[in-house]
């Protein structure tokens, strides 16, 4: 059975339109990640799951169940925010128990489910403390800690790494990570961090402009785009989008470079590449060549930016250092097996493997 089912959902906010005409089927047990840029309709489309917003046109289904009109609490979903929204008068033991105690819960069941809830993210030695007193890490761990202890149907987390460090967020990933594994429970996770999109997603989704653009594994949607949106908006870097020529003997580039390949018939397209997929090589090997504008060094990893005379900026990932300087004219050569061709209108066009 699917755990959400999404049928022709729209959203808008008096005559702007938000998110349009949405269909989306997310599994039961499954990690689905929502990413887009600001403004895509990421977290409005969360809020419309969990009932936080209501759904102007279509249907929200959780478990088989129409849930459209059905309230918050009711809807068998819990919700992890950006901001914690923890009790700051509360010890973390009474902030996990908050929900059950409502509920009705027996206090033995309680203190039972605290405390394995407290085990599995591994903040026992917390539950006497109060928000004030630990760090962002462990306050949304303990934000995490309250969504699970209500067992759920659906995890609904809104971008809840955003407001940590750098380190904290690779921990918090791994967290989420472990306990999707260990729980195997359904997970809708918005976020704008494609690092958190890749590493964490069964599915991604992408948004733009309220609409979906694709879906597909991470794998799928890195190697294999839909469009050019998705191409330039997955990965950092980004691909590189190169404007082309399909002509009867290949692709041809802008300096007039050959590459030989698919053939057309003066088609206008677009050759996307991912930065690990060019060399810098020497002049007279070279498909185009372009002036180093800027290095970026990061240890086992250089990101080099080269302006092409008769193409956009490049965006080349090398292993290792570069030994040539800011200024310098260098020869590239990119790899036609590994690049993706887009039409004029920019869609993907179709390959041998598609």
């Amino acid at each position: 059975m699917c755990a959400v089912r999404l049928k022709g959902v729209r959203k808008l906010f008096g005559a702007l339109e938000v998110v349009k005409s949405i269909d989306l089927t997310v599994e039961a047990g499954e990690l689905v990640v929502f990413v887009g840029p600001s403004g895509c309709g990421k977290s409005t489309l969360l809020r419309m799951i969990a009932g936080l917003e209501d759904v102007d046109y279509g249907s929200v289904e959780i478990s088989g169940r129409d849930v459209t009109e059905v309230a918050p609490a009711r809807r068998g979903v819990a919700m992890v925010f950006q901001n914690y929204a923890l009790y700051p008068h509360m010890s973390a033991f009474e902030n996990l128990a908050y929900g059950l105690r409502r509920s009705g819960v027996r206090r033995d069941e309680i203190d039972r489910r605290v405390h394995e809830t407290a085990a599995l993210l591994q903040i026992s030695e917390l539950l006497p403390r109060k928000p004030n007193a630990m760090s962002g890490g462990q306050r949304q761990r303990v934000a995490i800690g309250r969504a699970i202890i209500r067992e759920p149907e659906v995890f609904l987390f809104d971008e809840p790494l955003s407001n940590l460090d750098a380190s904290l967020r690779v921990e918090m990933r791994s967290q989420i990570a472990r306990l999707h594994q260990e729980l195997r429970a359904t997970m809708i996770f918005v976020t704008h961090d494609q690092v958190e999109a890749m590493t964490l997603a069964d599915r991604i989704v992408v948004l733009n402009g309220g609409r979906i653009e694709q879906i597909g594994t991470p794998r799928e949607v890195y190697h294999s785009p839909a469009n050019l949106f998705v191409a330039g908006f997955i990965g950092s870097p980004a691909m590189n989008l190169i404007p082309a020529t399909l002509e009867s003997e290949g692709i041809r580039l802008a300096n007039g470079h050959k590459l030989g390949g698919r053939a057309g018939e003066g088609d206008a397209v677009t050759l996307g590449i991912r930065p690990d997929r060019l060399s810098i090589v020497s002049l007279d090997e070279a498909h185009l060549t372009g002036e180093i504008t800027l290095i970026e060094h990061l240890g086992d990893e250089t990101i080099v930016h080269l302006q092409p005379d008769s193409a956009p900026k490049l965006t080349i990932k090398l292993k290792g250092d570069l030994t040539a300087g800011l200024g310098k004219v260098v020869g590239v050569r990119l790899d036609l097996k590994s690049s993706r061709l887009f039409s004029s209108e920019g869609d993907a066009l179709p390959t041998d493997e598609d």
